[in-house]
């Protein structure tokens, strides 16, 4: 008889994402952006064309594309991927007008959405969406 555990998926062993890596397209507006306009504390610089930021308790990785994702820049106005950033309520109103005054567009100003957060959405450099948000 075998036991449903030496059945399980190995994947299931897996508690936490360990880092995010973002593949970036402009390097330079990528950098500028994640570390000048949002201000994410760099962590450490691996190479020239790799970075990763410390956000609360995740690492947030910049790369180049380069042998296992060379596919072609993600169409302007098509996001790849969101990121969500957790604040506390006031922050996330704090961060609208700190994007704005950075010359940052905003896609939705802060909101309060029938799910119970407060949200605000905005584009980094290569078109991806990325949100910051409270619990109301």
């Amino acid at each position: 008889m075998t036991d449903a555990k030496d059945n399980a998926s190995p994947f299931r062993a897996i508690r936490a994402i360990d880092y995010t890596v973002i593949l970036a397209r402009d390097w330079a507006a990528m950098r500028r952006f994640y570390q000048d306009i949002l201000g994410f504390p760099l962590l450490r610089e691996l190479s020239p064309r790799w970075i990763e930021y410390q956000v609360g308790s995740n690492t947030l990785a910049l790369a180049e594309p380069q042998r296992l994702a060379s596919d072609l820049p993600t169409p302007p106005g098509s996001a790849s991927l969101q990121l969500a950033f957790k604040v506390a309520r006031d922050d996330v109103d704090r961060c609208a007008a700190e994007l704005t005054q950075k010359g940052v567009a905003l896609l939705e100003p802060p909101t309060d959405q029938p799910f119970g957060h407060r949200t605000l959405f905005f584009r980094d450099p290569d078109g991806n969406l990325l949100e910051v948000y409270a619990d109301i």
